[in-house]
């Protein structure tokens, strides 16, 4: 199935003084870490406007998750010194005559490294790059990931392919568990568990035993579900509040922020929002329902 690649008209999206608006209530109710993604978050029009916005709230992280394919060192210099702490990187595959089978665009795997080098100089660190790992697809590169992790001193997060594809294609057989992805790096790379992050860390860290530079994450919601620890909400560009990545129920903030709503009862109305988020994801039980919304609309 050919994914819907159609866009929302541009009056149903939120404008940035919505988006702040929405950020600051957020922080009123205890939220201190944000995270602008996508579809491709650097394409936003108003973006340089909206982390300046972000930098002046005393938040104590501000992220961002990119394809790279849009960065430069300018661009990377003045977010920061706008109030980005650090950049996170999609790379699904090392290998340049894959890259556009798996992403569909001209993106290329030098351009991301040219990327990650940009945001390193920018000091927009600890630089993460993402990979989801698909059986048949990019399984076989998951050393390769290990190799460089090393070589360019990131944060290498290997991720459990999610039912959150535009294709609606997924299938569990396609899933490399966390264990198969360690027990595949262990045969040639030594690794030490690391896991002094947040109780509410998404990933199992790992450092390699025998270098100081790179580290190995893996985020496995299918095989190791951590809802427990979740504490993310999501926003989507229309202003709807998802309280779980696979929410099949949605939050519509737009009518209050359009017709005049104070923020007391936006705040109010976004903590009953959050009651209503569900025990867990259900992977893998027969009564999972995929979201209609796939990974590039939600905001993963």
């Amino acid at each position: 199935m050919e994914p819907d690649t159609r866009f929302m008209p541009k009056l149903n999206l939120l404008t940035l003084k919505e988006y702040l608006r929405i950020v600051s209530i957020s922080r009123r109710l205890g939220i201190n870490k944000v995270r602008l993604t996508g579809g491709e978050p650097t394409l936003y029009p108003d973006l340089d406007e909206l982390i300046a916005g972000l930098g002046q709230m005393s938040l104590i992280d501000i992220a961002m998750t990119t394809n790279g394919w849009n960065i430069d060192l300018e661009r990377a210099q003045r977010w920061k010194q706008s109030g980005l702490t650090r950049l996170t990187f999609s790379l699904d595959t090392l290998r340049e005559e894959r890259m556009s089978e798996i992403t569909r665009s001209t993106t290329t795997v030098a351009k991301v490294i040219s990327s990650i080098e940009a945001a390193r100089r920018a000091k927009l660190t600890p630089i993460k790059v993402n990979a989801v790992i698909m059986r048949g697809v990019n399984d076989d590169e998951i050393v390769d990931f290990g190799h460089f992790a090393r070589e360019m001193g990131v944060s290498m997060r290997l991720i459990e392919f999610m039912p959150l594809d535009a294709g609606r294609s997924w299938d569990r057989r396609q899933v490399v568990s966390m264990k198969e992805m360690i027990d595949r790096l262990q045969s040639v790379h030594s690794l030490v568990p690391h896991n002094d992050e947040s109780a509410h860390s998404t990933s199992l860290n790992y450092n390699f035993r025998d270098s100081e530079r790179g580290s190995i994450g893996i985020i496995a919601p299918v095989s190791r579900p951590f809802c427990g620890a979740c504490n993310r909400l999501r926003i989507t560009a229309d202003g709807k509040m998802r309280p779980c990545l696979f929410s099949l129920e949605e939050i519509d903030l737009s009518p209050l922020l359009r017709q005049g709503a104070t923020d007391d009862a936006l705040a109010s109305y976004m903590s009953d929002g959050v009651w209503q988020k569900q025990k867990g994801h259900g992977i893998g039980s027969e009564h999972f329902e995929q979201p209609i919304r796939t990974m590039s609309s939600i905001g993963g």
